[in-house]
């Protein structure tokens, strides 16, 4: 017996990812970078003494960092296309039968 796309069991492993779990996962990632910007700005006080260069490349990550935190954070998944849901005409054949059935009147 040969089996049709419709009898085949969905995979789950094609179903989206809950938005409870998108969402955690990205507050994980924005803490995480977050904690990051925080160690920059600590190393770039700790080591100003030592290269001016290596505390300005500290302070410049500690600056950039917030902003790309919050464009990932604020990131979700890309959006599915939809078909297109307007109006189809339905298929229905309107037309008369043709004459030559042979429903013919006799006199």
């Amino acid at each position: 017996m040969r089996r049709t796309h419709e009898d085949q069991p969905a995979l789950i492993t094609t179903a989206p990812e809950s938005g409870d779990d998108e969402f955690e996962h990205r507050r994980r990632r924005y803490a995480w970078m977050m904690a990051i910007r925080a160690l920059c700005v600590i190393a770039a006080a700790m080591t100003y003494h030592v290269s001016l260069w290596l505390a300005l490349g500290l302070v410049l990550g500690g600056a950039i960092l917030p902003w790309c935190a919050v464009i990932l954070a604020n990131d979700g998944p890309p959006k599915k296309r939809r078909q297109h849901s307007g109006y189809v005409r339905p298929n229905i054949e309107r037309a008369l039968p043709s004459g030559d059935n042979d429903r013919t009147v006799e006199n």
